[in-house]
């Protein structure tokens, strides 16, 4: 699976953005996806994922009621829509696929996008 992350940009605190991880690959439909964010100097941390079949979504509480996850399979897309984003969001988003169950933990991804900067100003 081969993942190409874009939609990053400059915004400002309060505006929205909708990030896409675009994968190839025929397994597409069986992975899990998620995003992930690196802010300078911190460490990777986990956004959100989703499941195989879209239904079941997980955020990390940073996020939890300002962004959604959602997958067209059809597509081969992962989306990540950010509203009312904060100076705090600001990081390279990555997207990644693993082909297991749902998980935060960054080692479980096998496949991982090149990470597109969304920079949000106050």
């Amino acid at each position: 699976v081969q993942l190409q992350a874009s939609g990053g940009g400059l915004v400002q605190a309060g505006d929205s953005l909708r990030l896409s991880c675009a994968a190839s690959g025929r397994t597409f439909v069986t992975y899990c996806l998620g995003w992930f964010r690196q802010a300078p100097g911190k460490e990777r941390e986990f956004v959100s994922a989703v499941n195989w079949s879209g239904r079941n979504t997980y955020y990390a509480e940073a996020v939890k009621g300002r962004f959604t996850i959602s997958r067209d399979n059809v597509k081969n897309t992962v989306y990540l829509q950010m509203n009312s984003l904060k100076v705090e969001d600001t990081a390279v988003y990555y997207c990644a696929a693993t082909a297991g169950l749902y998980s935060s933990d960054a080692r479980v991804y096998a496949y991982w996008g090149q990470g597109t900067l969304v920079t949000v100003s106050s």
